[in-house]
């Protein structure tokens, strides 16, 4: 038995996908300040362009998220112990990292079968085949559903206990508030005694932390760029990008990188399928994404909050991220509507 795509929930048509996207436009674009939601960084140039930036030597968050893998991940599944378990990945992008993890498991001889959930169908399918060429003898399925679906099955199909991964630092690109939501929500899916395992990019120096959002090749300004290119190639805008400058800073008050697209000019930007033009005043910004960092006492209490208990934590050499080991502190009845969360650097 290899790895196979399942598909649990209709994936979004892209008739609807484009609706969903012309919608955020008009409400971000409309704001005060504007916005645009960093789940649409992700058609397939944007896709090309966050796995280059991943690769750049700025950004540390991968590879000192694949050393943790490589270094811990022994002492990580003796926390998880003995029996058979459910490895199961929130939103595995193109799975690089997860394959570490998978790989190490399997040489350490654990007994597991492997679970994706992603929304995407194109995604799981190319995580499928991906995951069935590297590790022929591994099983499970990529499901292609939102989380709450997705976990629901696996609920459904098995009582085995769950090591459910949320890497990359996808806590991150929520607020503190909506980290504490959604890792309820999750907790509220799993069973009493299923594990988490929570990456998280921690504080440090600023010029680290700047330096790996906004790098010298330019590869960062490009991936926020082509926001703005997607309205034009999807929704028939008229962005002109030479007009519009990448910005992103470090903001104490909430631990947090912030990015923006700032316009250079005073200027009036049509988009053809909202009916409607856009005024942008002469150095007025669109947020596009906020990337959150965490203290290790912070994301103790963030746990206690969520309704988990704080099992292990796991850091590269520098102490520069973490991977924190959660345990579902107690059942807590119904299976709630778990938001599907935006794919976020990983």
């Amino acid at each position: 038995m290899t790895i196979s795509a399942r598909l649990i929930q209709a994936s979004e048509v892209p008739s609807a996908e484009r609706a969903a996207f012309a919608r955020d436009v008009l409400e971000g674009l409309s704001a005060e300040p504007k916005h645009l939601s960093c789940k649409w960084f992700y058609d397939t140039r944007g896709s090309e362009l966050i796995n280059s930036i991943m690769d750049l030597d700025e950004y540390y968050l991968t590879r000192c998220e694949a050393e943790v893998f490589e270094e811990h991940a022994a002492e990580l599944l003796r926390a998880v112990g003995d029996e058979p378990f459910e490895l199961v990945d929130l939103g595995a992008g193109d799975g690089r990292k997860t394959g570490i993890l998978i790989r190490r498991f399997l040489e350490l001889g654990a007994r597991f079968e492997f679970f994706s959930i992603d929304i995407s169908e194109s995604a799981s399918r190319s995580l499928a085949a991906t995951l069935a060429r590297e590790f022929p003898t591994l099983a499970g399925e990529t499901l292609v559903a939102e989380y709450a679906s997705g976990l629901a099955w696996l609920a459904e199909r098995s009582t085995k206990r769950k090591l459910v991964l949320f890497l990359g630092s996808n806590i991150g690109n929520s607020s503190l508030d909506g980290a504490r939501a959604f890792l309820g929500e999750l907790g509220l899916a799993l069973r009493e005694d299923d594990l988490v395992l929570v990456g998280a990019d921690l504080v440090k120096d600023v010029d680290v932390l700047r330096r790996a959002y906004d790098d010298s090749r330019g590869v960062t300004a490009a991936f926020n760029l082509n926001l703005l290119a997607r309205i034009d190639r999807e929704l028939g805008g008229h962005f002109d990008r030479g007009r519009f400058r990448f910005y992103s800073t470090w903001e104490p008050r909430t631990s947090a990188i912030e990015s923006y697209l700032v316009s250079l000019v005073e200027q009036e930007i049509a988009i053809d399928a909202l009916g409607r033009s856009f005024h942008f005043g002469a150095h007025e910004a669109i947020h596009t994404e906020s990337s959150r960092k965490y203290t290790l006492a912070e994301l103790a209490r963030l746990a206690d909050v969520s309704g988990f208990s704080g099992e292990a934590v796991f850091q590269d050499r520098r102490g520069w991220f973490a991977d924190v080991l959660w345990r579902v502190a107690k059942t807590k009845g119904r299976v709630p509507a778990l938001p599907q969360r935006a794919r976020a650097r990983r």
